[in-house]
This record gives C-alpha cells, sequence and structure tokens, in this order.
C-alpha cells in the first residue's frame, strides 16, 4: 500500500570534486521591519539571479542568506511594540520569509541569526582571535543615559553629523545615512538619547577592540589579489581604498546590550559582541543550520568560489571586518571571491527609507496585483549597478506595457497562437520541420545575431552584470519580432510552405531559448512557457556546456523537435492601465504612518458621507449643489484643455551643430526626431553649453510649436532646457540613454493627443510651460509628474529646483 506522506527532503548540497561549486550569501536583511524594494534589489534579488544562473549552467551552487536578528534595532523595535527582541524577531523574520517567496526568490536555506550555531561558531572565531592576539582590551568613552540607566548602544542615539558639509540632523551613532560616514555616538553634535529624548552624558567603560591595522598586511595582500581575480565591481573597490586611505584603527566589537551573543569572558559577561562582528559570522552559521558539514563549504577555498552581493553601504563590512576577522583566526577559510555592490534605489521623489516608512515594500508590491515576474523584471531592468537610478509608476507602466507586453509577449504569443491554429491556419499545435534551415538567407542571419546576443549574455552573467544580461537576452525578442515582420510568415504559409516551416520552427526554438534565458530573472513567466510549450521545467530548464545548448544558439531552429504538440497559448502579461497608475501613485505617497493617517481620515469621511446621503436634501439645497457640480464640471474642462498631453515632447537626437552663421549667441542644430528629415533648430544656448557637448546627444524636443525664423534661418522646434533662478546656468534636459529617438516624452495621468501646432493666441504653450521645472532629485517635470520614456524619466545634471523652458 502507497504511502501517502510527503517525500523525504534532498540531501543537502556538498562540494563536489571536479564541479564549479559556487557560495553565494546575501547581505542579511535586518529584521526590525518589512523590506522595501530598494532592500528586494540591493541584494536578496540580484543573489536569487545569480543562483538560479548558475543552476542553469549545470554549476553546483548554493544559495544561503538569512534575517540578521541581534543588535540594538531590534531591542529599540521591542521597545516600541511592548515585547520581547525574540518576539520581534519571530515575527519579522515570517514576513520576510512570506515577501521572498512571494517574489520567487529561491534560497538554499534562509536561516536566523539568533541560533546556537551562530553562537558557537561566534564564540569559536573570537576564541582563535583571543589566542592568536588579534584582541586588544580598552577603555572607551561612550554616552550613558542616566533616565534609561543604561549605556547607549550606537543605534539608540541621535544627533547632527559632525562631517564637514553634511547637513544631517539625525545620524545614527554608528552611521550617517546622509553621507555615509561611520561614525562614533562621542563624535555626535547635541547627541540626544532615541528612547527619553534627554542629552546622555560620557562615562568610560571597557570593550574590546580587533587590532585591524596589525592585521593591514594580511588583509592589503588579500584585497589586491581577489579584487582583480574576482572582478570587483568599481563601487566596491572605491569603498574598500578609502577606508584604507583612512587608515585602519581598532574596531570595538562589543557592545553594553542583552540581545546578542554573549561574550564568553567573565569579565565581558554583561556584555554581548557587535553586530557588525556578529552579522557575517551568520552565513557561516546558517549553512551550518543547513549541513553540520558545512567546513566543507567555508573551509575549502581550493574548491569553493564565494560570491557575496549586498548594497554599497555594507561593503567595508564585507571587505575590511570580515575579511580581516577570518585572516586573523588562521584557519584556511573560503574568502569571498566575487562581491556585487548596488547603488541606492530611490523612490519617485526621494530614498526609500524602512525607518520612516518611504516607498513600496515587499507587502504593497503583492497589494498592487502585479505579478511577482514583472515587479523581478522591472527591479533588476532598474538595478543601480553604477550609479542611483530612480523608481516610478510611470516607467514600471512604460516597461511593462512597451518590453514586455508589447515586445516578449507579442512575439511568443504570435508564434504559439500561430503553431496552435487548426491546419489550413496553421500546424494544429505541431511544430513543423525545417530541413534546409540553415541556408535560408534570413534565417541564418538572426542566427548569427543570436549566437553573439547569447555570448553577450554568457559574458555580463558570469561578470555579474544582471543588468546588462537581462538586455542581451531581451535583444533576442526584438530580433525575433523583427525576423518574424520582415519574413512575412502569413504570406510564407500559402505561398513557401517550406520556409514558413523554417521561420516558424526556428522562432518557437527561440521562444525555448528565451525561456531558459530569462528563468534566473522571471521564473515564473519561464514555467508558464513551459506550460504552453507543453514541456517540464524539471526537464528543460538547462543552459550547459555539457547538454550542448550552448552550441544550439547558433541553430535555434534545433532547440525543439519537429512533431513535438506544443500547449494551449495564452497571454503572458496584462496593460497596466494609466488610472492604475495614478491610483497605485497616490496610495504609496509619502510615508506608511501618512498612509494610516489618510486611511482613517477617509474613513471618517466616507461615515460624514454616508450620514449626510442619509439626510434628505432641502429643494434650496439642490440647486446649490447642482450649481456646484457645474462650475466643478467646467473647471474639469478648463484643466483638460490645458492638459500637458497638448505637448508634443519628443526624445531627439542631435546628429549636427554648429554656430549661427549670423548670430553669435545661436547654435543651429540638426536633429533626428524620428521623421523622414530631421528638423532645423536653432537654440541660443552658445553662452551656456558647449559646441562639442551639443553634439550627437539626446535631448527633450517640443515639435509643436509654430516654426519661427531666428536671425533668416527658420527653427522648426524647441530644445527643452533647465536655466538657475539667475540664468547664469542652462542645462539641457536629457532623456534616458536608451530611450528611442522619436518616442514620445508622457506624463502620468494626462492622455490625450498632442495639438498639431500650438496656436499662439491660446497661449497653450506660456500656460503650461509655467508648470514644467527640475525637483530636489534632478527629475524633470510637469507639476510633480516626471518627464517620462520608455526607459526611464529624464533628468537634468545639477541645476534642482529649475524652470524648464
Amino acid at each position: 500500500m502507497a504511502s501517502s506522506s510527503s517525500p523525504p527532503p534532498p540531501p543537502p548540497k556538498l562540494p563536489i570534486p571536479g564541479r564549479r561549486n559556487i557560495l553565494i550569501t546575501s547581505a542579511l536583511p535586518y529584521v526590525n521591519n518589512v523590506p522595501h524594494l530598494g532592500n528586494i534589489i540591493g541584494c536578496v534579488l540580484s543573489a536569487d539571479v545569480f543562483a538560479r544562473y548558475c543552476r542553469l549552467r549545470g554549476y553546483n551552487a548554493l544559495y544561503i542568506c538569512g534575517t540578521d536578528e541581534y543588535g540594538t534595532a531590534t531591542e529599540t523595535k521591542a521597545m516600541e511594540e511592548n515585547c520581547s527582541p525574540k518576539e520581534i524577531c519571530d515575527k519579522y523574520h515570517a514576513i520576510h520569509d512570506e515577501v521572498y517567496k512571494w517574489f520567487d526568490i529561491k534560497f538554499d536555506k534562509f536561516g536566523r541569526t539568533s541560533s546556537p550555531q551562530q553562537t558557537e561558531i561566534c564564540q569559536a572565531i573570537f576564541h582563535k582571535l583571543m589566542k592568536n592576539n588579534w584582541l586588544t582590551e580598552s577603555t572607551m568613552q561612550q554616552l550613558y543615559c542616566d533616565i534609561c540607566q543604561r549605556f547607549l548602544a550606537d543605534r539608540l542615539v541621535e544627533g547632527a553629523c559632525p562631517t564637514q558639509g553634511c547637513t544631517n540632523k539625525a545620524a545614527r551613532g554608528d552611521q550617517c545615512d546622509n553621507c555615509s560616514h561611520m561614525l562614533n555616538p562621542t563624535e555626535l553634535i547635541d547627541p540626544k538619547c532615541k528612547v527619553c529624548k534627554n542629552t546622555p552624558h560620557i562615562r568610560e567603560t571597557d570593550h574590546l577592540f580587533l587590532e585591524l591595522a596589525l592585521l593591514k598586511k594580511k588583509l592589503v595582500d588579500y584585497i589586491n589579489d581577489t579584487s582583480v581575480a574576482g572582478m570587483w565591481s568599481q563601487n566596491a573597490i572605491q569603498a574598500t581604498n578609502a577606508w584604507l586611505k583612512e587608515g585602519l584603527k581598532p574596531r570595538c566589537i562589543t557592545r553594553d546590550l542583552k540581545w546578542g551573543v554573549p561574550v564568553p569572558m567573565e569579565k565581558y559577561k554583561d556584555k554581548v559582541f557587535y553586530v557588525w562582528f556578529d552579522a557575517p559570522i551568520g552565513y557561516v552559521s546558517i549553512t551550518a543550520s543547513y549541513t553540520p558539514e558545512w567546513e566543507k563549504w567555508w573551509k575549502n577555498p581550493d574548491n569553493v568560489e564565494l560570491f557575496q552581493f549586498m548594497g554599497k553601504d555594507n561593503v567595508p563590512f564585507h571587505t575590511i571586518m570580515f575579511p580581516s576577522t577570518l585572516l586573523g583566526t588562521g584557519e584556511n577559510w573560503t574568502m569571498m571571491k566575487t562581491i556585487s555592490v548596488t547603488e541606492y534605489l530611490n523612490y519617485e521623489a526621494g530614498k526609500f527609507s524602512k525607518s520612516k516608512g518611504i516607498g513600496v515594500f515587499g507587502n504593497d508590491a503583492k497589494d498592487t496585483n502585479i505579478p511577482p515576474e514583472v515587479w523581478r523584471y522591472y527591479l533588476l531592468m532598474c538595478r543601480p549597478e553604477v550609479s542611483d537610478t530612480l523608481f516610478t509608476w510611470t516607467d514600471l507602466q512604460a516597461k511593462l506595457n512597451s518590453e514586455l507586453l508589447n515586445n516578449l509577449g507579442n512575439f511568443i504569443n504570435r508564434v504559439l497562437s500561430f503553431i496552435a491554429k487548426p491546419a489550413g491556419a496553421g500546424y494544429d499545435s505541431i511544430i513543423p520541420d525545417a530541413p534546409g534551415a540553415e541556408s535560408h538567407p534570413l534565417t541564418s542571419e538572426l542566427a548569427e545575431k543570436t549566437s553573439i546576443r547569447v555570448e553577450q549574455y554568457l559574458d555580463a552573467m558570469e561578470k555579474v552584470k544582471l543588468k546588462q544580461g537581462l538586455k542581451s537576452a531581451m535583444g533576442i525578442s526584438s530580433d525575433g519580432n523583427a525576423y518574424l515582420q520582415e519574413s512575412e510568415f502569413w504570406k510564407l504559409y500559402k505561398e513557401d510552405p517550406v520556409s514558413c516551416a523554417i521561420v516558424i520552427k526556428t522562432s518557437v526554438g527561440l521562444v525555448y531559448l528565451l525561456t531558459c534565458l530569462l528563468e534566473p530573472f522571471m521564473p515564473s513567466f519561464s514555467n508558464e512557457v513551459l506550460r504552453q510549450l507543453n514541456l517540464s521545467p524539471e526537464e528543460n530548464l538547462s543552459f550547459s556546456d555539457e547538454k550542448g545548448e550552448i552550441v544550439k544558439a547558433k541553430t535555434p531552429w534545433d532547440f525543439l523537435p519537429a512533431g513535438h504538440k506544443i500547449g494551449r497559448p495564452t497571454p503572458l502579461f496584462e496593460e497596466l492601465k494609466d488610472e492604475n497608475v495614478s491610483e497605485h501613485r497616490k496610495k504609496y505617497a509619502g510615508s506608511q504612518a501618512e498612509r494610516i493617517s489618510k486611511e482613517v481620515a477617509d474613513a471618517e469621511a466616507t461615515k460624514i458621507a454616508n450620514q449626510l446621503k442619509s439626510t434628505t436634501l432641502s429643494e434650496g439645497g439642490s440647486k446649490k449643489e447642482q450649481k456646484k457640480q457645474s462650475g466643478s464640471s467646467k473647471s474639469k474642462a478648463a484643466e483638460a484643455e490645458m492638459s500637458v498631453a497638448k505637448l508634443d515632447i519628443r526624445v531627439g537626437l542631435i546628429r549636427k551643430a554648429e554656430k549661427h552663421p549670423d548670430a553669435d549667441s545661436l547654435y543651429v542644430e540638426e536633429i533626428d526626431v524620428g521623421e523622414e528629415a530631421p528638423r532645423t533648430v536653432v537654440s541660443g544656448l552658445v553662452k551656456y553649453i558647449p559646441l562639442e557637448e551639443m553634439q550627437n546627444r539626446k535631448v527633450c524636443v517640443l515639435c509643436n510649436l509654430k516654426p519661427v525664423a531666428m536671425r533668416g534661418i527658420k527653427s522648426h522646434a524647441m530644445v527643452l532646457a533647465a536655466s538657475s533662478d539667475d540664468h547664469t546656468k542652462v542645462e539641457l534636459v536629457d532623456p534616458p540613454a536608451d530611450a528611442a529617438v522619436g518616442e514620445s516624452v508622457t506624463f502620468a495621468g494626462y492622455s490625450g493627443e498632442p495639438e498639431a501646432s500650438l496656436s499662439g493666441k491660446s497661449k497653450v504653450w506660456e500656460k503650461l510651460a509655467a508648470d514644467l521645472h527640475s525637483n530636489g532629485e534632478l527629475v524633470a517635470c510637469y507639476k510633480d509628474v516626471p518627464f517620462t520614456t520608455s526607459a526611464g524619466v529624464c533628468k537634468v545634471k545639477t541645476i534642482a529646483n529649475a524652470e524648464i523652458r
């Protein structure tokens, strides 16, 4: 009789001799709040994409993560919620776990740092460091709160940042979020206890220190060797070198807290290890909770490569402190080979912030009904690999509608729907044979392009350039759409059946190829496409050298066999409409606290409105209401009449710029705005922008102004630029580098067709121009709505809060 119990879990993965063994960690998310989108792309999602890529390629990969649970922030949150630190950790660990599961994050182990393994390994490392004389005792001055009767840990103190030029009045005692400088609490100006808001005073207390300066030679040798071999990202190298340049100082490893790993010395029995010391050890202890043979991963540098993912504020802990700790033990640890660091993902007009509740959080994403694969795609396309990037709802809409729906989804659906058509109109769901495909000119040209794209994809992914890898894969979809269009397969079906079969078999091969290459980025999408192809994910999701899949990229018609019956095609993506975007922008504006207040106010307003509805209005009241509604209608009509959608603003490319022959202050430009011929445009920018900077650059161009002659040359459009208050500085409004030439610049919530030509009498341009400006984040806006293209928002370089004309 068959057992109804579930099958036992697979045995833990261990390194395999002769295979490429890759250990992957994501910075451990702190457990005192719900993760926001910036946290997710910064480490957890990026590491997941790389782990999935490694599995796809047949590498033996182990992905480790978990919640960072010890430290001041947990104690503080427990005080706020009137419960114990353990209860806070239990609550938020479960929330994190649920959010990551919804985002399709596939850890091999998602653990916790508040575990027996953490205590055991952390204390063992401490004993080694003490034995090897890398630790010293020292008396330090620390802030003590008489009201709370305790020494204040770093995060329990706030004050003005002492760094010259920094204006942050609420810097934490360990680090300033504004300038990223690491601090000591006693350095803060006008410090306050976060618990009781009183001013603490300085008292002496003994602590243990790791002597980083004594470990410098070992550390620098490691950094010099590994940063080159491991192709560290530039921002990681810069942050590390900045620390080394400042000089390594003794770093305190103990704190006056209750919630943490106890220091195993009688003198320090009331202290715990500082979270920077014990948190990275969490990678090791979480692996130990996954397998008792954890040392085969963590003390096996000849056979294991360690890849670590994090945001830029975590770099010094992983390139200076944690390596110093491991080197100091004298043991043969698996040291980090490659570090992948992201800058900040900002939200609309400001920074994501867990502490302030600003931005879209993991549970919010679920509530939008936008599928996880869309969120994953958007966040990875916006991955801040070399500089900060900006999340906007309109950009999300543009990427979903133009890239996923109209490019990728359209290509796959066209191919599969045509195969699924009954005989006489299609192939009755059976993939046709395609003899002679290699000699079909259009197909062989596509195969060559595809092979190059795959090489670019593999090169980018091996170097952990995830955004570039995604773009290379999406390029295959664009090539596929162009191939379908150029082949006119719908005509070939009747006129040249052999060529039609080649085109369709090649195209369905591209569909399969895209399914594999995009699985690390959008796993649920890939599973759905495999279902529509009638293929099993377990058997078919692979792209390894051993199985010959990479070679097949040169002959995409060979990916799927003739005679295979596909499943039922259905659309893969849904359009995100303007009204949904407006709703989301409104719903997630401000902080979480402000949103809660608004919900309470809205509920009260609804209650009052319902009470009013139940009251019979007098005749006079009805007339007043009718008059009010009539006035409101007129106001809305006037607003619609003056919509920014009436402006025909496009992405233009200056093909050539030269000085006006008869005016020293004017340039004459030839600008491609997506029409048959470039437009001649005259601009008064000579005083502000050098001629060489005007050549071959993308600009925002207002295309429906009435042409006007300027010193004998007629100008057929206007280049938009931002100007400082005193008009001494002018900068062009720059579209994103990837924006398509000729595409319209749009404004979320404003729809309609631009006027053919703006009438001088109506003063439409003059009235609308009054609300065009750059905001504090240098984003070009109409009122508070960004200039948006399919590749993102338009910005200026340095002039904030400036008028745009």
